[in-house]
């Protein structure tokens, strides 16, 4: 299940992207628009600022835009930063791979294999979809 986290980032990264391009805008007008919760967004933008998708400027017309273009950020990027790895379990995680404790054989477990599949098929839907793509 997605997080609000992710769904509220990327209904504020759809709204920055809907905007003039490096137009700051404020977070409660981004807030007010898609309402989420002021201070629960702060953090959202943080980290995505912190990760190199949006700028700020502070001060008076100040505020978050976008650094990339939307045809350039991938959903993939963006729902790993904000919801974590992609496979919903860790021992078919590309990048965050763990052995499952209750698994003597990955490869003779029925799990894995299905869940191997459910990570290609995020991943490619993820991979093929970029933020331009939401703006609808």
């Amino acid at each position: 299940m997605l997080s609000k986290k992710t769904k509220y980032g990327l209904k504020a990264l759809t709204y920055l992207a809907s905007k003039p391009k490096n137009e700051p805008v404020q977070i409660a007008e981004i807030a007010e628009h898609e309402n989420i919760s002021q201070k629960f967004l702060e953090t959202i933008l943080l980290s995505l600022r912190k990760t190199g998708f949006l700028g700020s400027k502070k001060g008076k017309g100040g505020g978050y835009y976008l650094i990339k273009d939307p045809s350039d950020i991938k959903m993939t990027s963006v729902i790993r930063i904000l919801e974590g790895p992609i496979a919903m379990i860790p021992c078919v995680s590309l990048n965050f791979y763990e052995k499952c404790d209750d698994c003597p054989d990955e490869n003779k477990c029925s799990v894995h294999k299905l869940m191997i599949q459910v990570r290609d098929s995020a991943l490619k839907v993820y991979g093929q979809t970029t933020l331009s793509d939401l703006i609808g």
